[in-house]
């Protein structure tokens, strides 16, 4: 079953992926399967409905189950970022107050790789925030803030 619902997220990330202007060879290099596994899932094929609809209720749950989940079944941090990032609707601001101490908990509980150390100070790549709070709940001195925005 999990190789199933790992199929279903990869059909709606490439889907996704195509919509945003991405070659098939693109999105199979992203997802790290084969062109033609891409134009199959592009043309509805080898895949089961119940999948696609698992990886729906998947792709809807709370940010950090879904990044939690994604990256339980794949393995992989950048296929999992992958994912994530094709699929979640979702958006988010995330800032650091002065209070940082520059520890870099928050840069090794970050599966999406989002935060980088600059000056003895953590940032965060917005963009590539998925909201999972993993990070807030792991800074010893409350420094990071998340919050979603409208697109």
């Amino acid at each position: 079953m999990p190789k199933h619902i790992i199929s279903g997220l990869r059909y709606l990330a490439a889907v996704n992926l195509t919509k945003q202007g991405h070659t098939q060879k693109e999105v199979a290099n992203r997802l790290g399967i084969n062109r033609s596994t891409v134009s199959h899932y592009l043309n509805g094929r080898n895949l089961s409905i119940r999948s696609i609809e698992v990886a729906k209720v998947i792709t809807e749950l709370c940010p950090r189950d879904f990044l939690l989940l994604t990256y339980a079944l794949l393995q992989d941090t950048n296929k999992t970022r992958t994912i994530i990032k094709a699929c979640q609707r979702r958006k988010f601001k995330a800032s650091v107050k002065s209070s940082c101490i520059g520890c870099g908990i928050c840069i090794d509980s970050c599966l999406m790789k989002a935060i980088k150390l600059d000056e003895l100070k953590a940032e965060i790549d917005s963009e590539w925030c998925c909201g999972c709070l993993i990070c807030v709940e792991m800074c010893p001195t409350n420094s990071i803030e998340i919050e979603e925005v409208e697109d």
